[in-house]
């Protein structure tokens, strides 16, 4: 098959095999090139997609963008379950396998370096929500004395509300650093992300920690017991806050490359 090759990640060499019936971007089955000791995991994808002016214009198309970034999140997901890869940036496309062989060689020693760094090691995401509660407005149906003094108790049920809010967001910022800190201690590395807007995440309640952490894979039990005894203790005692867990995922956060 003919086409530009779509690079998903780096790896070491491994053994394993990917599991049956992968495909990866528009379709292509998810290939090993080794070079030098390494392996980059390419397939083949069509230059109408993704030749820099294409591929510059589907990058503003939202539909294909998620196609795509799914596609190659497959990929990173099945080899994430045999081995430690490097995932490389959405869109990571060259002219044929020898434009790849150039990249590993340019890119030897870091690779190496950040592989070495990663093996044996998964990343797992941890986000804390605030869940608030808005009382009901005042009807327009009210008579007018009914609306003066309404609005008096609007006014103070808002300055209420207001405090309440407030006293939530401080105790959750608090109750978030106390997390982020017993969970940096169970973990190699972490990463602290800036708080996912509610718009754009469809997540219910407001972002208060959004953090990664680097875990050995001996150590991943331990760490997502952790998690589960907290997100049972926030459920009994703060119900207003939200724990998630997410992974395990490719070391995305920790990999120096952007996702």
């Amino acid at each position: 098959m003919t086409g530009l090759r779509y690079v998903y990640a780096v790896c070491h060499p491994f053994g394993a095999a990917l599991q049956a019936q992968l495909t990866g971007v528009a379709g292509d089955p998810p290939r090993l090139l080794t070079h030098h000791g390494l392996v980059a995991v390419v397939s083949h994808v069509p230059e109408r997609d993704f030749a820099e002016k294409p591929l510059r214009a589907h990058l503003e198309d939202l539909d294909w963008l998620t196609r795509t970034a799914r596609a190659h999140q497959g990929v990173i997901d099945a080899l994430t379950a045999v081995t430690t890869p490097l995932p490389l940036r959405l869109g990571t496309v060259f002219r044929d396998d020898s434009g790849v062989r150039v990249m590993l060689e340019a890119r030897e020693a870091d690779f190496r370096r950040t592989l070495d760094r990663l093996a044996g090691r998964v990343e797992w995401g941890v986000k804390v929500y605030t869940e608030t509660e808005n009382g009901p407005e005042p009807s327009e149906t009210q008579r007018p004395a009914e609306k003066a003094a309404s609005g008096r108790d609007y006014l103070r049920q808002r300055r209420m509300r207001a405090k309440a809010h407030e006293d939530l967001w401080e105790k959750a910022e608090e109750f978030a650093n106390r997390l982020h800190a017993a969970l940096s201690a169970r973990a190699e590395d972490s990463r602290l992300h800036a708080p996912q807007n509610s718009a754009l995440s469809g997540a219910a309640g407001r972002n208060v920690l959004n953090a990664a952490y680097l875990v050995p894979r001996t150590d991943c039990e331990e760490f997502v017991e952790l998690v589960d005894r907290t997100k049972d203790d926030v459920s009994g005692t703060a119900p207003r806050l939200r724990v998630e867990l997410t992974g395990p995922w490719a070391a995305y956060s920790f990999a120096g490359e952007e996702p």
